[in-house]
């Protein structure tokens, strides 16, 4: 279904934004949020939350700017055990954003435990932990964890005990029925994964013009989720993630939230554009939508069914999982 619709005004009475760059314009449908461990960049963006995870962890850790901060967390904890001194680290990275920003940052488990649910909150709940002994309220975080169905049970405890949470890795309408049966707290559906696969699939039949804005198939997952939540009052925040070029950003405006990168923020900032809102809870609530609701056999029937998200899901927590081995060996070089 796409999400195209047609504002009765140019701006839904928030006043006219053709003088303002795309981000500011942006900021006044979704929550920006800014994708990067690169904390130093944060600040000229202005955004509500952060979210990280293991490859931008890793990669800002390899910058002469946070070698410092990765030899001093390694010095301090000589001699702990590796995951706990893995935890400290992202913690570290976590209280410098929350430093520069008002809202939230979304902090990753490490992706190993994906398919272990008790692991899964012993790690979350460590990690909140930590975050608390540094001053940090726990209403600032979100404990990270991959949608797979152990991740989204691990993540309805953790929210029973209070502590929220940020399902990643999500491409399908599968994985954000379960999430919301759990009552997670926010999602994050991965747009550019999912244009990534349907574009290698279509091969030379691949017409990126048909394919961009409200037609790109990432956006119309985005799309589906955020109309289908909003019509039955689900709770769950909707943040559009893995952005491959500001179109499809743009072709989300209105969505709940948005986590961007620098590269696509800079983009934003200094494109003088008009943008029009292209999600609403009004639209959704008149639209026609079943009420869906799935068990684990339902669910796990879903997921294999659905090549895309089943691949994707597979090669995400693959990555996650070599970035963060990566990791352990910088901690313990």
């Amino acid at each position: 279904m796409s999400c195209a619709w047609v504002a009765v005004s140019l701006v839904d009475n928030r006043g006219d934004n053709q003088d303002m760059n795309q981000l500011d314009a942006l900021k006044l449908y979704s929550t920006v949020v800014a994708d990067t461990g690169d904390f130093q960049q944060i600040s000229r963006f202005q955004p509500q939350d952060a979210t990280t995870n293991p490859s931008l962890i890793l990669k800002a850790v390899q910058m002469p700017a946070y070698a410092q901060l990765l030899q001093d967390t390694r010095a301090k904890h000589k001699g702990a055990p590796l995951d706990l001194v893995m935890d400290h680290l992202l913690v570290r990275f976590g209280c410098s954003i929350l430093a520069l920003i008002p809202g939230r940052v979304s902090t990753e488990v490490d992706a190993r435990h994906s398919f272990d649910t008790e692991a899964t909150v012993a790690r979350a709940q460590r990690i909140i932990g930590l975050y608390q002994a540094a001053g940090i309220d726990k209403a600032r975080v979100l404990i990270k964890v991959a949608a797979t169905w152990e991740g989204i049970q691990a993540a309805a405890t953790l929210e029973r005990e209070g502590i929220h949470t940020n399902l990643t890795l999500l491409f399908s309408f599968s994985q954000a029925v379960a999430c919301a049966d759990a009552g997670v707290k926010l999602i994050s559906p991965f747009v550019g994964r999912i244009y990534d696969w349907y574009k290698k699939s279509a091969g030379a039949q691949w017409n990126e013009a048909a394919q961009a804005g409200a037609n790109d198939p990432g956006v119309q997952s985005v799309c589906r989720i955020y109309n289908h939540y909003k019509k039955h009052g689900i709770h769950t925040e909707v943040m559009g993630a893995s952005f491959r070029n500001t179109g499809q950003i743009i072709a989300l405006a209105g969505c709940d939230l948005l986590t961007i990168s620098p590269e696509l923020l800079t983009q934003l900032q200094s494109t003088e554009l008009a943008v029009q809102p292209a999600l609403s809870r009004d639209k959704a609530i008149d639209m026609v939508l079943p009420e869906v609701h799935l068990n684990e056999s339902s669910f796990r029937f879903a997921m294999n069914e659905d090549a895309m998200a089943t691949e994707k899901l597979a090669e995400g927590i693959r990555a996650f999982c070599a970035d963060a081995h990566k990791l352990d060996q910088l901690l313990s070089a």
